[in-house]
């Protein structure tokens, strides 16, 4: 099968979630997310895709997140190339700053089109450019990819900061350094830097869509399977976080009709009712990244045998682990 893997954004709490979910695929279905024919990562996400195409196993992934080192194999866990610093808490929200020139076409663009606003944009558009850089962070992957972009295709969704516009580096050739496709991905406005690549500026991918599974729906693949942090199984609820869960479950049912209108199956893994109650409200934090590893690797292989999932994944046959990291 020619399988597609789409990891959401999410913050630490959705890498956390991608960890146990990934390693339910690996050790329930004895399927390794590395052999997937395109990943595409969206800001957690992105982080998530760059490590799986360096050659780290979804095992690894969740022992590093759950301190657990010493059950560890690749040498990117092992031998500490990853930071441990933590990033500074976001600044408090700053006044909304003054229009630039480029603004005129995307609120022109939402006159003429009524139909495509959408709330996360207008609210993009007049945040302040964040200040907190993730270059320190993320130069690990410039390092252990020696510089080029991984071999088997990883495709990280960004947002063209001028017009809000999706950009997808790494698919049709568009390659940059690995670590700058990443941290334009993770930029979340008002917070994170935006990210500087030749003459444009990019943000957080997350602004178009929380997946963004649908730039898969012309890859002719057999099967798609989507880690959607943001989203969840089921959702109840008035308040904040149920408010953003519904609009990323939105999104992603648009993405869906679309994937299955090429011909293409999709299976979804959201968090669950269990997960839910560990990732709290501020997906920045650390604090329960433990009992979200755990929680969301017991739920995925709970919607993994759900009858529907179960006749889409017969298909999905076990593959020897990858030994090189492209």
């Amino acid at each position: 099968m020619r399988v597609g893997l789409v990891l959401g954004g999410g913050g630490v709490v959705g890498s956390a979630f991608h960890a146990g979910t990934l390693t339910a695929l690996e050790q329930d279905l004895g399927w390794d997310p590395r052999t997937a024919e395109i990943i595409v990562g969206t800001s957690a996400g992105s982080v998530i895709g760059a490590m799986l195409r360096l050659g780290v196993p979804a095992g690894d992934l969740a022992a590093h997140t759950v301190g657990a080192l010493h059950a560890a194999t690749h040498p990117l866990i092992t031998e500490g190339h990853l930071p441990e610093q933590e990033l500074p808490p976001p600044p408090r929200p700053g006044l909304p700053r003054w229009p630039r020139r480029s603004d005129a076409a995307l609120w022109s663009r939402w006159v003429a089109r009524p139909w495509s606003f959408d709330p996360v944009s207008a609210i993009t558009a007049m945040l302040p450019d964040g200040t907190v850089p993730l270059d320190s962070h993320l130069a690990f992957l410039d390092v252990v990819s020696g510089g080029t972009w991984p071999l088997r295709p990883l495709w990280i969704t960004t947002v063209r900061r001028r017009d809000l516009r999706r950009v997808v580096f790494g698919r049709h050739d568009l390659l940059t350094r690995l670590s700058a496709a990443v941290a334009a991905s993770c930029a979340i406005p008002g917070y994170l830097a935006p990210v500087r690549i030749g003459r444009e500026s990019y943000v957080d991918g997350g602004v178009h869509s929380p997946t963004n599974a649908d730039v898969l729906r012309r890859e002719r693949l057999d099967l798609v399977i989507v880690s959607s942090p943001m989203s969840a199984e089921r959702i109840a609820g008035l308040g904040a976080s149920a408010a953003v869960r519904r609009f990323a479950d939105a999104k992603l049912r648009g993405e869906l009709r679309r994937l299955r209108a090429a011909g293409t199956a999709v299976v979804v893994l959201a968090p669950g009712p269990e997960v839910l109650v560990h990732a709290g409200h501020d997906v920045m934090s650390a604090e329960h990244v433990v009992d979200v590893v755990r929680e969301s690797f017991l739920d995925a292989g709970r919607q993994l045998q759900l009858r529907g999932n179960r006749a889409k994944l017969a298909g999905l046959a076990p593959r020897a682990a990858l030994r090189t990291a492209s």
